[in-house]
């Protein structure tokens, strides 16, 4: 689930592995789809062979192999793919990097009740070991839940985009994703995958939560303190992973990007009195960091910013309000043209968070009261109703990690 299109792909020269095509399966038909977890592992072990073939090649051609980002939709049936596939990464590569994402499109229109018990109980079976065989992982939706109800749907104040249309949502994910990774992808950055995800999945805690301002707030004219002064009561960023809610961060890592050199600092007059302490700083990552540092006082932050803004495609969707610039910044007046927009400054966030500790128990109560053996696919795919039980409690443990406070109620 990317921003790609068909006519993106057909554009690049991709090597002739970068492909692989399943004939067994139909996408989104009425027969032959990919419905359930166990399909995928299925389908996984007969590709097996030539996955492992295209795998061992690409990283035979590698002079420095940091280690593998993996990208799978965990409410259908490549739920069970992405998992086979990083335990497959986890065996053959030990000491690599192996940071993991995991998509959860809203759904257009009214949910298919049937449809809605397969997507749960998918996540169910990936996150336990998704979450085992990664260095990180981090589901990635513009919805609140990953239950049968979809929750509320992230609403970003200057993006008129259609939340359930996979072209618009997963351009938003791609764009907090872009940005979130630039930390190990950077040529000049001494972090390697691994390192970053160490730095922030001590604990226990591997699953993480992302968050993003997109495009971030701000005005042609203006610095980064002047930027960041209306948000020193809370963070301008909204979540792109399935959970909600006031929480405790205990780790994160925060990017800016879009914010040229000479407004990294604000140049005051001679006698001037700051308007605030971001602007007694020397350089944008002290800014950064002390905003962060006033916000979140418990919290350890690594922060980066960069002058490179999120770069936007010819077919990227176009769904930015009036009160954009074809730069990506704000403006105080609508434009009176339309505008095409190809750049744009973006704020985004992954963080270790007490959130998951809601998301993840109020999975596992749901799912424990269903009967698995209800669903024709799951039983005839060779999920025992043990295993499944199984995965439940796994998951049931992952979430006492997120825990705030030892009082918090118990699992």
């Amino acid at each position: 689930m990317t921003s790609w299109v068909w006519s993106d792909i057909l554009q690049m020269r991709l090597h002739p592995k970068s492909l692989c095509v399943v004939n067994s399966h139909s996408h989104e038909g009425s027969m032959n789809g990919l419905e359930s977890f166990s399909q995928g592992e299925v389908m996984f072990k007969t590709q097996l062979e030539e996955v492992e073939d295209r795998l061992h090649f690409f990283t035979e051609e590698c002079d420095y192999l940091q280690g593998f980002q993996l990208l799978c939709d965990i409410q259908g049936g490549f739920s069970g793919v992405g998992v086979r596939m990083a335990e497959l990464l986890h065996d053959e590569y030990p000491g690599r990097g192996i940071l993991s994402f995991g998509t959860c499109p809203a759904p257009p229109g009214e949910r298919d009740s049937c449809k809605a018990v397969y997507q749960l109980m998918n996540c169910i079976l990936a996150l336990g070991p998704l979450s085992s065989h990664s260095s990180l992982f981090c589901p990635l939706s513009v919805m609140s839940s990953l239950g049968r109800r979809t929750g509320s749907l992230t609403a970003f104040p200057h993006l008129l985009y259609d939340a359930c249309l996979q072209y618009h949502s997963s351009a938003v994910l791609a764009m907090a994703l872009n940005t979130l990774t630039v930390p190990y992808r950077m040529a000049t950055s001494e972090l390697s995958m691994l390192h970053f995800a160490d730095m922030l999945t001590f604990g226990g805690r591997k699953m993480l939560s992302a968050s993003c301002s997109v495009p971030f707030p701000l005005l042609s004219t203006m610095s980064l303190p002047d930027a960041l002064l209306p948000h020193l009561s809370g963070a301008p960023w909204l979540s792109v992973s399935p959970c909600t809610g006031d929480t405790a961060i205990f780790t994160q890592s925060v990017v800016l990007r879009g914010i040229s050199q000479p407004r990294h600092t604000s140049d005051l007059p001679a006698g001037t009195r700051p308007p605030s302490f971001l602007h007694t700083c020397e350089t944008g990552e002290q800014v950064l960091q002390r905003y962060l540092s006033s916000l979140y006082p418990s919290t350890l932050s690594a922060s980066y910013v960069l002058g490179a803004p999120c770069t936007l495609g010819p077919t990227f969707p176009q769904f930015f309000s009036p009160y954009i610039t074809k730069d990506g910044f704000t403006t105080e007046e609508p434009q009176t043209e339309p505008t095409v927009v190809g750049r744009t400054p973006v704020l985004a966030a992954l963080q270790s968070s007490s959130a998951l500790h809601q998301t993840l128990r109020s999975l596992c109560d749901e799912a424990s009261s269903m009967d698995m053996r209800r669903w024709l696919n799951f039983s005839t795919a060779a999920v025992e109703q043990d295993d499944f039980r199984e995965a439940v409690d796994e998951v049931r443990s992952l979430a006492h990690h997120y825990r705030a406070r030892e009082g918090d109620e118990s699992d």
